[in-house]
């Protein structure tokens, strides 16, 4: 915890924040909103382990335009609050909408990464009404199981492992060398934390079918990195054509790290597609 505040710290001063409960538990809720800002509100879906601090490179290119609301993803490290076991995937897409619900909240653009792109993914099957558009920065089992190696690195990093080892699984999930994981800041240090204290007990995603990915109707962009998918590289990117009027595009030079390493093109990029999915010109070229 004393890790996660320092960690919020870097971000911008969010405007509110709220724990909101839902049937599986309280979930914590940050907002960033800026006078005239375009609407629908922007929902963020973090990775394992990271909570809202992973969006601290993003959100100074997000909130100037939108209302931003970021989660703390339930069963996971962060500050909400589990009391019901998700049993099902499905949950997770459950647990999302009922805090839209109670925060008043009509439509979203939905954007997830990693296995947040995962929970967006079913969110957006479950609940299409919810969505003005979908967008899935390198979305873990969304097109692909990842590779074996990511199960692997996954389980090395939560023993109680020697801190190099800890470093290079943190480093292969990631897709960057060593050096940069052990360039301490506080938001490498909060998933250092998390990953080596927290346990947590979720279910496992499965790859979406073509029938479920031909059912996201509405905009969808998904980014896949070049480098080093979680993903599943280009495999990810072709299946991810199944999903109706979908934009798939592969950013050169990338890894599973995509949002932070690309991130002024990319909120260019998301700031148009949504800006087409307002005006109902979401569709691929």
């Amino acid at each position: 915890m004393r890790a996660y505040e320092r960690a919020m710290g870097e971000l911008p001063p969010a405007t509110s924040q709220r724990d909101v409960p839902t049937e599986f538990g309280t979930v914590r809720v940050y907002e960033w909103s800026a006078a005239g800002a375009a609407s629908p509100p922007v929902l963020l879906l973090p990775g394992r382990s990271s909570g809202v601090p992973m969006w601290g490179e993003n959100l100074p290119d997000l909130v100037p335009h939108r209302r931003v609301i970021a989660v703390d993803a339930l069963g996971d490290a962060g500050m909400s609050v589990q009391s019901k076991p998700l049993r099902s995937f499905t949950d997770q897409a459950v647990w999302v909408d009922q805090v839209l619900e109670a925060l008043g909240v009509g439509r979203v653009h939905s954007l997830g990464h990693s296995f947040g792109g995962a929970t967006a993914a079913v969110h957006a099957l479950h609940f299409p009404e919810r969505l003005a558009s979908l967008a899935l920065l390198e979305p873990a089992f969304v097109l692909a199981w990842p590779p074996p190696a990511t199960f692997f690195w996954a389980m090395v990093a939560s023993l109680p492992t020697p801190h190099s080892w800890r470093d290079r699984a943190l480093a292969a999930l990631g897709g960057v060398d060593v050096s940069e994981v052990r360039v301490r800041t506080p938001i490498s240090e909060m998933i250092t934390s998390a990953t080596a204290e927290f346990r947590a007990a979720l279910p496992t995603p499965k790859p979406l079918g073509t029938k479920e990915l031909a059912a996201l109707t509405m905009p969808a962009y998904v980014a896949i990195a070049e480098r080093k998918s979680v993903a599943g590289g280009s495999r990810a990117a072709r299946r991810a054509r199944h999903i109706s009027g979908v934009r798939v595009e592969t950013w050169p030079g990338t890894t599973h790290s995509l949002p932070m390493q690309v991130r002024e093109p990319l909120a260019e990029r998301l700031a148009a597609f949504w800006r087409d999915a307002d005006h109902g010109d979401g569709a691929a070229p």
